[in-house]
C-alpha cells in the first residue's frame, strides 16, 4: 500500500512539473498598449438608419423585433446587413467555421472594411479551427480588428492546451450577436457555419434568431464594448501571427466556385427582401419592450457570485411564472437544482413542458447522459418532456415546418415562453455549463404573438417532429401521436452508447456538461 501511495505521489509530482513547464514554454502573449475602441453612434447618412429612426420615432422607448426562423433568412439577414453597412459592424460569436457560409461572411466583413466600414470581430478561440490565416488577414486590414476570447496557448493541435491550462480554457464565450451601424442587431442561437443555416448537404439544426432595431440596439452595442475590453480577450495578431501573403479570405470563397451550394446561397440573397423591407419601413416588426440579459465577461477568468450570473438575472427579469412554461434547450442538463425548480413550478400549478434532443438526434452524448440521469425524476414531478426525432436533412414537407424552422439532425435553439406573454431568445442552455462556466446572452421579449406561437407548437405536439416521453407503470415510453407510433426502447439506443451513458452518469462530471 505504501508503495502504491509513493507511486501515485511521484506521478502527481511529475504531472505538476509537466504542467508548470508547459505553461512556461507556451505562455500567452502579454496584452500591452491595447486601445479599446467603443461602439460608433448610428450614422446620419445611412438609408437603413434613417428608415429605422423614422419607425422608432413612432414607438419611443420600444424595440422592433422580427424572428428569423429559417436558416435562409438568418444567413441573408447577416450578409445583407453587412453589405448595407456604412459605418460599423460588431460581430461576436462562439463558433465561426471556415466552410462556405463562414467564408462568405468573412468576405462580407472584408468588403465592408474595404468600403471604410470599421469592423470589429470577437470570436471564442475554441470555435475557430483552421481559420488563423483568414483571421490574420482580416486583422491586418486598416479598418478591421479581430480579438480572441480565452485563446489557446498552442495553435496546433489546440486541444493539447487543455492539458496544462484546463480551468481557464474550460470557460468559453458562448455569446452570439451581429450589430450593424448601431442600427440593427441579430441575436439568438446560431453560430456561423453551414449547419446553422440549414441549406446544402450538411446536417441541419433547428434554431432561432431575432432581428432587433430601436431601443435595445445601443444596449447590445455597449455590451459588446464590455466584452471587447475584457481581460479574457486578446488581440488576435500576437496569437494567429502576421497576415499571410495573398488573399486567404477571397481564396476561401473562390474554392466554392461551381459548387451548387454556393449557387443556392446566392439565390437566397437575391430573393431576400429582408433588408430592403427594413430600409423601406415595410418589414413586419413588432414594437415592444425588450430586456438584454448578458453575463459579465469576467466569468471567463473564474467563478463569479451567483447573483451576478445570467441565470439569476434572467430569473429575476422573468418574474413569477403563473401558468405556463415551455422551453427548448438542445443541451438540457437540469441537475438536482433544476429538477427541484421545475417540481416547485408544477406544485404551484404551472404546466412545464421541455423539448430537447433525443438520443438519436443529439450531437453530444455526455450531455444526453446528464439529461437522461434526471429524466425519470422530472416526469414524476409532472414535467412534460419531448425529444426531437432524428429527421432527414432536406426532405421536410412544408406542412411539417414548425415555428422554429425546418427540422434537421439536431436541435440547437435556446428559447422559452412564459404565460403567453414573454419569450426568451438567446444562447443560454438549461445546463451547468451555461449557468456557471460559459458566458451567455439573450433577449427577453414581451410578445404575446411569439410566446403564443411557441405554446401552440407544444399544444400541437411539435408538428409530429418529436417524441413525447412518458412514464407508464415504471417504464419510459416514447410516443409520436401524429404518426401513431410508440416504443419502450429509447430511439437511437445501442449496447455501446447505453453503456457509455450509464458510465458517464456515474461520474462526477455533471458540472462540466
Amino acid at each position: 500500500m505504501i508503495k502504491v501511495i509513493k507511486f501515485l505521489f511521484i506521478v502527481l509530482c511529475i504531472g505538476a512539473i509537466a504542467i508548470i513547464a508547459a505553461r512556461l514554454l507556451f505562455p500567452l502573449p502579454a496584452v500591452e498598449n491595447r486601445t479599446d475602441s467603443t461602439a460608433l453612434p448610428p450614422p446620419e447618412d445611412s438609408p437603413l438608419g434613417r428608415a429605422v429612426l423614422e419607425q422608432w420615432a413612432d414607438h419611443p422607448g420600444k424595440t422592433g423585433v422580427g424572428p428569423l426562423r429559417t436558416g435562409a433568412d438568418a444567413f441573408a439577414a447577416r450578409m445583407l446587413l453587412a453589405d448595407a453597412a456604412v459605418s460599423s459592424i460588431d460581430a461576436q460569436y462562439y463558433i465561426w467555421h471556415g466552410d462556405l457560409t463562414g467564408s462568405l461572411l468573412l468576405d462580407a466583413l472584408k468588403r465592408a472594411a474595404d468600403r471604410g466600414v470599421r469592423v470589429r470581430l470577437l470570436v471564442d478561440d475554441n470555435g475557430t479551427a483552421g481559420l488563423d490565416r483568414e483571421l490574420a488577414a482580416l486583422n491586418a486590414h486598416e479598418n478591421a480588428e479581430v480579438r480572441l476570447y480565452n485563446p489557446f496557448n498552442l495553435r496546433s493541435p489546440k486541444m493539447l492546451s487543455y492539458g496544462f491550462d484546463f480551468f481557464r480554457l474550460n470557460r468559453r464565450m458562448h455569446n452570439k450577436s451581429f450589430t450593424v451601424d448601431g442600427t440593427a442587431t441579430i441575436l439568438g442561437g446560431r453560430n456561423v457555419g453551414d449547419e446553422y443555416f440549414d441549406t446544402g448537404p450538411t446536417a441541419l439544426y433547428v434554431d432561432l434568431d431575432v432581428l432587433a432595431v430601436g431601443d435595445i440596439v445601443q444596449e447590445v452595442a455597449s455590451d459588446f464594448d464590455r466584452y471587447w475590453a475584457a481581460k479574457a480577450v486578446h488581440p488576435a495578431g500576437p496569437i494567429v501571427g502576421p497576415a499571410p501573403e495573398g488573399d486567404p479570405v477571397g481564396d476561401a470563397v473562390r474554392r466554392y466556385e461551381g459548387d451548387p451550394q454556393l449557387a443556392e446561397y446566392r439565390e437566397i440573397l437575391a430573393q431576400s427582401g429582408l433588408v430592403t423591407g427594413l430600409a423601406q419601413g415595410k418589414l413586419d416588426l413588432e414594437w415592444t419592450d425588450v430586456v438584454l440579459v448578458s453575463d459579465d465577461p469576467v466569468k471567463g477568468l473564474g467563478a463569479v457570485p451567483r447573483e451576478d450570473l445570467l441565470a439569476t438575472r434572467l430569473t429575476q427579469a422573468v418574474g413569477e411564472v403563473k401558468s405556463r412554461f415551455d422551453g427548448i434547450s438542445p443541451y438540457f442538463v437540469p441537475g438536482k437544482a433544476g429538477v427541484d425548480a421545475f417540481a416547485t413550478l408544477e406544485k404551484r400549478g404551472v404546466d412545464v413542458r421541455m423539448l430537447t434532443n433525443s438520443l438519436e438526434a443529439t450531437d453530444v452524448l455526455p450531455v444526453h447522459a446528464g439529461y437522461s440521469k434526471r429524466r425519470r425524476d422530472m416526469l414524476k414531478s409532472g414535467v412534460e418532456l419531448f425529444e426531437l426525432q432524428r429527421q432527414s436533412t432536406l426532405e421536410i414537407p412544408e406542412d411539417r415546418v414548425g415555428p422554429f424552422g425546418s427540422s434537421g439532425a439536431s436541435l440547437h435553439a435556446k428559447t422559452f415562453a412564459v404565460d403567453g406573454e414573454r419569450i426568451f431568445i438567446g444562447s443560454f442552455n438549461f445546463d451547468p455549463r451555461s449557468t456557471t462556466l460559459n458566458t451567455e446572452m439573450g433577449l427577453l421579449i414581451d410578445s404575446k404573438s411569439m410566446a403564443g406561437e411557441m405554446h401552440r407548437a407544444f399544444d400541437n405536439g411539435l408538428d409530429g417532429l418529436a417524441w413525447k416521453v412518458t412514464l407508464e407503470e415504471g417504464d419510459l415510453v416514447w410516443r409520436n401521436a401524429a404518426e401513431g407510433t410508440q416504443t419502450t426502447e429509447e430511439p437511437g439506443a445501442s449496447t455501446l452508447n447505453g453503456l457509455a451513458i450509464t458510465i458517464i452518469g456515474w461520474l462526477p462530471v455533471e458540472w462540466l456538461l
